[in-house]
């Protein structure tokens, strides 16, 4: 599968089952859709702002609220695969993207995958393994949040520079060359522990370090 990035601002996801996995992607997708999740329990689990519609719809029922909701996407996550098997069927007549909660590795189910996410805004970092390792992608998650604590600081700090250089003629090959030395900089990444202001002070410091640098 080819990873991409897709706005689902003013799109409504529909998520099929109330348990553990829906709620938690229901979560996932309410940060920019509009999420309606259709369960016949919802038990105290949170859904984020999520429409809760207390349902039990059975396999013949997926046409007439897939209609009803007009989702870009379908989530099935119930535990019932033939109520599962409606939806996805239902969802792919209509056009819409389908992820399957009992996919268990097999993409022949739907064709999204929701990848273990770490989000510093503006860096997103996404890790899928086929369903094959959700353990090995929450410890590569980990990992990444462990290291690469301040990524939406340094990517903030290495776009102002790129423009702060580009502003005052510094070449384009240079300008590179400023931005990699500041990225691979252990110097800058623990600056930014103490903030963004000491960040960009190491990081001028270490751009300085470069042959030909204006500044």
């Amino acid at each position: 599968m080819i990873p991409l990035m897709h706005d689902f601002e003013g799109e409504t996801v529909l998520v099929v089952g109330g348990g553990p996995v829906g709620a938690r992607k229901a979560r996932t997708f309410a940060t920019e859709a509009s999420v309606v999740v259709l369960s016949p329990e919802f038990a105290d689990r949170a859904f984020a702002d999520a429409e809760k519609v207390r349902a039990a719809p059975d396999p013949e029922d997926a046409e007439e609220w897939v209609e009803r909701t007009d989702p870009a996407l379908v989530v099935a996550a119930t535990d019932d695969s033939a109520l599962n098997d409606a939806f996805t069927a239902v969802a792919e007549e209509h056009g819409a993207l389908v992820n399957r909660a009992d996919d268990h590795g097999d993409q022949s189910f739907g064709n999204v995958v929701v990848p273990a996410t770490v989000r510093d805004d503006p860096v997103t970092l996404a890790i899928a393994t086929g369903g094959r390792a959700p353990a090995l992608s929450k410890h590569l998650r980990e990992r990444f949040e462990d290291e690469f604590g301040n990524a939406g600081l340094m990517a903030e700090l290495v776009g102002d520079l790129r423009e702060d250089l580009r502003d005052r003629g510094v070449p384009p090959a240079e300008r590179r060359d400023a931005v990699r030395l500041v990225v691979r900089s252990r110097e800058v990444w623990k600056a930014l522990d103490s903030g963004r202001y000491k960040g960009e002070q190491v990081a001028r410091d270490v751009i300085g370090e470069l042959p030909g640098d204006q500044t």
